[in-house]
């Protein structure tokens, strides 16, 4: 049987972006939800505050004055991360400082930044990769590589054709790359760039790879709702998300644009060194 699926596979290789490429997403969708969203949490600390203020007072007279900073504090914080953000998007200088809690505190107003974006037809997939989107910007601002063999490209099992007999999840080397799917080529890429290469179940065997491996830094593929819940799990490790293309739908027999993952794996690595001696030209 193995044999009769690689025989198939060769005689019909995949064309090269056979499957229509996904559309970029905007990354001013994510930035302008959020910055609606702020607002919207601003109104209601404000309203909280001024409701709560007599009862506050009786218990101690600093207290509205506390609970105002705070509040303050807080919507101050997520203005200064889309305001950091903003920046990096048009190319300014921006001081990439409390990310990590920017983060967090945009996961938290993630699900009101949906709901709001529902009488505006915006949905929860274009405000995921629209926040993929800015993320992969924010770190390619950083400048930041890292030698191939401490890259880590991770990807979901559904890139593996279902019919498929060959288990890869634990060595991606079983694949025979008979061409019915890109396990093959990511399996070729990483023999010819060195970087580590593993397929994943889900994200508790992601999490482990990571663990395992201790890369400097992470090429993730797979859909919005994976890379967006992905990206915030590992920081501040660098993560590079690139989404994966769904001609039969969301988990089966997913498909990913190999030049694509060829230019951010690119970005990311450090070329290698020339032999001792070597001359250009």
């Amino acid at each position: 049987m193995a044999d009769q699926v690689a025989a198939s596979g060769a005689m019909q290789p995949r064309q090269k972006n056979k499957f229509a490429l996904p559309s970029r997403p905007r990354k001013r969708l994510f930035i302008g939800m959020h910055l609606l969203t702020t607002a919207v949490l601003a109104l209601l600390l404000a309203g909280i505050w001024y409701v709560a203020r007599p009862g506050l007072a009786g218990i101690w007279e600093p207290l509205p004055l506390i609970a105002g900073a705070v509040f303050v504090a807080i919507v101050a914080a997520v203005f200064w991360g889309l305001l950091s953000i903003v920046l990096a998007v048009k190319g300014l200088p921006y001081l990439p400082i409390f990310r990590r809690q920017t983060f967090a505190l945009i996961n938290m107003l993630f699900p009101m930044a949906v709901s709001l974006g529902k009488p505006f037809g915006v949905t929860r997939r274009q405000l995921e990769g629209s926040f993929i989107a800015v993320s992969n910007l924010l770190f390619s601002r950083l400048g930041i590589k890292v030698p191939a063999e401490r890259l880590l490209v991770v990807t979901p099992h559904c890139l593996q054709l279902a019919t498929c007999p060959h288990k890869i999840t634990r060595d991606p080397h079983n694949c025979k790359r008979c061409g019915g799917c890109d396990i093959g080529a990511l399996v070729t890429l990483a023999d010819e760039m060195g970087f580590h290469f593993f397929v994943a179940t889900g994200g508790t065997l992601a999490r482990q790879i990571v663990c395992d491996t201790r890369p400097k830094a992470v090429l993730a593929i797979a859909c919005e709702r994976d890379l967006m819940s992905g990206i915030q799990d590992v920081y501040p490790l660098p993560a590079v998300g690139v989404l994966n293309i769904r001609p039969n739908g969301p988990c089966y027999n997913t498909h990913v644009d190999m030049d694509e993952v060829r230019a951010q794996i690119e970005k990311l690595i450090l070329p290698k060194a020339k032999p001792e001696g070597q001359i250009d030209g």
